[in-house]
């Protein structure tokens, strides 16, 4: 089953990164000339058919047909070296899907991990979301979190859960391998995945919002983990 990717970043993304094939491409002519198409084929169309294609109106002028998402073995993820992986938990929200996933290639991060049930995907919207970096970074669908948690720590990864209770997140030794997880919004981590991590790290909150929305937070702590290491 094909994706039909929108955006210019996602379109862009998908071609660099060669991951899937990318049939057909659609685009307006001000954007068709664009120098990162140069040598592909492109079938011009005006904006209309564009956004009938791709099913939204934030298409930027452009949409393609493209192969469907290649999930990542979650295996490969634990056998890098001191992997940095985000585990989402029932995140879903697509635009936090592509919001996180973003900023987790952004920061150089080995990998996303996501449940098979009651979780965003890898849709044409997230892909638009995470400006294409869904492309590059290896997401992996797994059966069971606190499983996949647990598979982390056999493999020698600490595992730090999000959560407005922890510790400090500046006190952690970040170094070696690190598995972030980040729970739904709203409703934070559930309780067997809260239970299988090693520690709780929390960002500060001085103002009158109690929280801070889910990409939001793991923007903050993916670098304060960055900066650790």
């Amino acid at each position: 089953m094909s994706d039909v990717l929108y955006g210019r970043h996602a379109v862009r993304e998908a071609l660099r990164a060669g991951r899937r094939p990318v049939e057909r491409v659609w685009a307006t002519q001000g954007v068709a000339g664009d120098p990162w198409l140069r040598g592909v084929p492109v079938e011009v169309v005006d904006a209309d058919a564009v956004a009938q294609r791709a099913g939204s109106d934030a298409h930027q002028g452009i949409a393609a047909q493209a192969g469907p998402y290649p999930y990542a073995d979650e295996a490969a993820l634990l056998g890098a070296d001191d992997p940095l992986i985000v585990v989402l938990d029932e995140v879903q929200d697509p635009q936090n899907l592509g919001a996180i996933a973003r900023t987790a290639e952004c920061a150089g991060a080995d990998g996303l991990v996501i449940p098979r049930h009651r979780s965003a995907e890898v849709t044409p919207a997230a892909c638009k979301a995470s400006a294409g970096a869904v492309e590059h970074l290896p997401v992996a669908r797994v059966r069971n979190v606190a499983d996949f948690l647990a598979a982390a720590k056999e493999a020698g990864c600490w595992v730090y859960g999000a959560d407005a209770g922890g510790t400090p997140y500046e006190e952690p030794d970040y170094r070696g391998g690190v598995v972030l997880v980040l729970g739904a919004e709203g409703k934070g981590l559930r309780p067997r995945v809260k239970a299988s991590c090693d520690a709780l790290v929390a960002l500060p909150v001085r103002g009158r919002i109690a929280s801070l929305n889910v990409s939001a937070a793991a923007s903050a702590l993916l670098y304060g983990i960055v900066r650790g290491r």
